[in-house]
């Protein structure tokens, strides 16, 4: 069943633009399958989901290339929690790490970062908006603590 149901996510999003979880979960639907909203989100984290810009600009789900989820050692190795507020995310990091890592983050070019700034142990990315700064936290836990 689970299988059956992140084929079908990933054939609804390359193929339509799906821009809410709840549009997918209609999506999903229409097709006869009933999923939680928790289960939707596991499976969007599993599938390596997250929001890009679409040429209708509307941020609109895609797969993430495995490239795009390699995480540097030195990024990696320093950070020690990651939150978001609003449209930003706070980056916590060992102290004296921030700017290594916030200079390695910047080399990384997520496209949803507006801009970053870092301390001595914390680093503040700005995101577009809130949308992207959620889904960019999930990605980087589940890059540097799984």
């Amino acid at each position: 069943m689970k299988k059956q149901r992140q084929d079908k996510i990933i054939e609804i999003i390359e193929s339509r633009e799906v821009t809410t979880q709840d549009a997918l979960k209609q999506y999903l639907e229409e097709n006869g399958i009933t999923v939680t909203q928790a289960t939707l989100s596991r499976d969007i984290n599993e599938l390596n989901l997250r929001k890009e810009m679409s040429p209708s600009g509307m941020y609109k789900y895609v797969r993430v290339k495995k490239k795009e989820l390699q995480c540097p050692a030195i990024f990696k190795d320093s950070v020690t929690d990651v939150v978001y507020a609003m449209n930003t995310v706070v980056i916590k990091c060992h102290t004296g790490m921030a700017q290594a890592a916030c200079a390695t983050l910047d080399k990384m070019g997520c496209p949803e970062i507006v801009g970053t700034i870092a301390g001595d142990d914390t680093i503040f990315a700005l995101m577009k908006n809130e949308d992207a700064a959620a889904d960019f936290t999930e990605e980087l836990k589940a890059l540097i603590f799984d």
